[in-house]
């Protein structure tokens, strides 16, 4: 059973989440400060932590530095009513896997709380193709540790890569994947097109690609 550390010291929310997570399975335990948070999180580490930005004795930033300090393969999903762009920038700057603004959808919640313990979960499948990381259960590319952001397309053509790396892929075979996603056939000079903004953010030099390498007259060979 999964445990899930809930920090938050509003009795209400405490007791709404309580019962919202242990319908699902979950085992909660609750911490109200600071302190308590820190101290039950390293010393018995949760599968997950849940976690509000303002606490009555400090705050949310302080305990997710002091896990991800110790802990840092602990995920941490910060909780809040303050929605703006510089809170959610330091939960993720810290470490944070996720940030949820209250008022928030149970549904919602539920399905980001097991998105997160499914991705921390040791073996995990990372494709490694050169030096990009792909990571196919979150859909993120990185690359020398700096997400990648690609188009469902891209994205979508890069796993057409990855999957088949060291082998050729033929433009018939990259338009028949990239089909459903364009909406229509895709023309030569269009798939052209696609290729080169796909090199543009992966390769180190787009005019001499080392990743996807063209082989004239057959298609592309992918370096693994």
């Amino acid at each position: 059973m999964h445990r899930i550390l809930l920090v938050e010291d509003d009795p209400m929310i405490v007791s709404t989440l309580t019962e919202l997570l242990e319908g699902e399975g979950y085992d909660v335990e609750g911490a109200a400060t600071q302190g308590a948070a820190v101290e039950r999180a390293l010393s018995r580490p949760p599968s997950l932590v849940l976690l509000d930005v303002t606490l009555a004795d400090g705050n949310g930033f302080a305990v997710c530095a002091a896990i991800k300090r110790e802990r840092p393969q602990v995920p941490v999903i910060f909780l809040t009513a303050s929605a703006d762009e510089l809170n959610t920038v330091t939960g993720i700057q810290m470490g944070a896997e996720d940030y949820i603004a209250k008022p928030f959808r149970p549904r919602e919640l539920l399905a980001r709380v097991a998105a997160a313990i499914r991705r921390a979960q040791p073996g995990r499948a990372v494709i490694t193709l050169g030096p990009l990381s792909i990571d196919p259960e979150r859909a993120r590319v990185e690359r020398d540790g700096r997400e990648v952001i690609l188009s469902a397309l891209e994205y979508r053509m890069l796993m057409l890569f990855a999957l088949n790396a060291g082998k050729i892929v033929t433009r018939d075979q990259i338009r028949e994947a990239l089909w459903d996603d364009a909406g229509a056939y895709i023309e030569e000079n269009t798939l052209s097109v696609y290729i080169k903004r796909l090199r543009g953010k992966i390769e180190d030099d787009p005019a001499d690609p080392s990743i996807v390498v063209t082989v004239r007259g057959m298609g592309y060979r992918v370096v693994g």
